[in-house]
């Protein structure tokens, strides 16, 4: 079934394509040497050109020069398409490419303007200026009443945003969102059409980089209302602000992307379609599509390492910034809220041997701090300013604080713990590695919940699990992206921890202009979940990747959507 609209004629203003700068963002190139790695299945290698798949009832190979678009695979149905909603990297990532906020990333990481074309941020307010020829995929403007309606909306009780907390550096945004005020008393102002004005609740340096975030993306009012508890369930049920428009949704199957002739830099798309002709759990199957021609894109997992370096191709790493552990149910009612218990999980870790004898990709760093090692400090960077206190696994110790756990909690046995974790062979692969790995050395038993993307992420929330394998990757470009991560008005923190010193120096992170004095509440905070045992830490997470090389322009980024296609373009065929 395929579901299409229509374009409207194109908008009476257009944009100039300026601001816009196409490239490879943080990327390392590097070519490994052929080696021998052993044998491998016979696999027939059809080629990029000839073999054709059908995406959406539009016949699709991974470049097509006639219809200049490109073919991709998502690693997952994208859960929440609700800008105002979203909470994960695969809906982030598609909505990068069909919506715009105030401002918006390039391809070096940097800030550039998106809708609003000039702002100012002082300690008490910031003035957006919005350009005049920014329009909605129906032909409507885009203007800051639109800003105001989805900041709004997010903070609303009713909503129930996770990222609601993302928000709370505008003034009453906080008290709105606990319903101690209404909605209209947030301080955010449409002066004009086209000039947007914010209170701050305290003074953020960092606050222009947050209207970059999708939470903060443009909702239309009149559309919206239009679709009610529909809006944003189907491709039909969207409306987008960005250098393209989704046109296609077939749940669990696929997505195309059209280019946007409402976009007002259109002139710096250059793709006139993405499509994401599949969605696919398994990374073997995303790397055999790759080698067949199917996508120009495909993610390098360890057990497929050695086949990429077999077929001798280009591959690329990338920093993706995030940090991932085992994060903890605290819950009251859950056995891992004894601290005695959390700490023999704890200190039986060994991020070291996870990062070389499981994980063994390059890139990886054993998890140390919930700050990641790009993370900026008061002159250089966080963690060589205020180093993390050294983990040495300890078996012998972890099981006299098991021996402590047992009989605080009444149990003549090791506990059996759930352990929930992503249905893939990357977390089936780690999730065995702990199961097997606490047996061991502790004699607990885990039981693993395999759950696809959505359901784990529904879980997550709920807070039905004992123990899961989590991460956390940057939504803007400040240490309090993580910092704060564990805050406990914090509805991404899954495992409800709750500590007062801890939220007393997340507040001094908030409010200081100071910069050694947000980075010693920082480095309070590292050390305060690391001795509460709030999670425990596995490792900095890197990546490697293949790309068609008839693809320029793809963006990889710490912050914002990832990867980026929004600007790419197709080589020419002849160079």
């Amino acid at each position: 079934m395929t579901d299409t609209i229509v374009p409207p004629p194109a908008p009476p203003s257009e944009g100039v394509a300026t601001n816009v700068i196409p490239g490879s963002g943080k990327q390392l190139a590097w070519y490994f040497l052929y080696g021998t790695v052993g044998l491998v299945a016979i696999i027939l290698v059809l080629g990029y050109l000839q073999q054709e798949f059908t995406v959406g009832n539009i016949n699709q190979a991974a470049v097509d020069y006639e219809t200049n678009s490109i073919n991709l695979v998502l690693s997952e149905e994208p859960p929440q398409l609700d800008s105002g909603t979203a909470t994960d990297s695969v809906s982030g990532m598609l909505l990068g490419h069909v919506m715009e906020g105030l401002l918006r990333y390039n391809a070096n990481d940097e800030l550039i303007p998106g809708i609003a074309h000039d702002w100012e941020v002082s300690e008490q307010a910031a003035r957006f200026h919005l350009r005049e020829d920014a329009f909605w995929s129906d032909g409507t403007p885009v203007t800051a009443h639109d800003f105001v309606f989805a900041w709004r909306r997010a903070l609303a009780v009713e909503t129930a945003s996770q990222y609601a907390f993302i928000m709370y550096p505008i003034k009453n945004a906080e008290k709105v969102n606990r319903g101690e005020l209404p909605t209209e008393e947030l301080g955010v102002t449409a002066v004009s059409d086209y000039e947007l004005e914010i209170q701050l609740e305290r003074p953020t340096p960092f606050f222009a980089s947050l209207t970059a975030f999708t939470t903060f993306f443009p909702i239309n009012e009149a559309f919206y209302k239009t679709r009610g508890d529909n809006y944003a369930t189907n491709a039909e049920d969207l409306i987008f602000n960005g250098p393209f428009s989704m046109v296609h949704w077939a749940h669990d199957a696929s997505v195309r992307l059209e280019k946007n002739p409402y976009y007002w830099n259109k002139d710096a798309v250059r793709l006139d379609a993405i499509n994401f002709g599949y969605i696919l759990r398994d990374s073997e199957a995303r790397l055999r599509l790759f080698e067949s021609g199917a996508i120009v894109f495909a993610g390098i997992a360890a057990e497929n390492l050695d086949k990429a370096l077999e077929k001798r191709w280009l591959i690329k790493e990338h920093n993706s910034g995030a940090v991932y552990f085992t994060e903890i149910n605290h819950r009251p009612e859950r056995l891992t809220a004894n601290w005695n218990l959390r700490r023999a999980l704890q200190l039986v870790n060994d991020p070291v041997e996870l990062v070389n004898k499981v994980v063994k990709i390059p890139g990886f760093q054993p998890g140390e701090s919930i700050f990641p090692t790009w993370i900026k400090g008061v002159d250089g960077y966080f963690r060589d300013e205020y180093p993390m206190k050294e983990h040495v696994p300890n078996p012998v110790l972890a099981r006299e604080h098991l021996a402590k756990a047992m009989e605080e909690l009444n149990l003549t046995s090791p506990p059996t713990l759930t352990l929930l974790s992503g249905d893939n062979p990357t977390s089936n692969k780690q999730s065995e590695y702990f199961q097997a790995h606490w047996r061991k050395h502790l004699g607990i038993e885990i039981r693993i919940d395999r759950q696809i993307f959505k359901q784990r992420l529904a879980k997550m929330q709920s807070g039905d699990f004992d123990l899961v394998l989590a991460g956390w990757a940057p939504d803007y470009d400040d240490g309090l992206t993580f910092g704060d991560l564990f805050a406990s008005w914090n509805e991404n923190n899954r495992g409800r921890y709750v500590s007062e010193y801890v939220d007393k120096n997340v507040r001094i992170a908030q409010n200081s202009t100071d910069p050694r004095e947000r980075m010693e509440a920082f480095n309070k905070v590292q050390h305060r979940i690391y001795d509460d045992v709030a999670i425990i830490l596995n490792y900095e997470s890197g990546s490697l990747y293949v790309i068609d090389e008839r693809v320029g322009g793809v963006s990889r980024r710490v912050i914002g959507a990832d990867p980026d296609y929004a600007f790419a373009y197709l080589i020419d065929e002849e160079s």
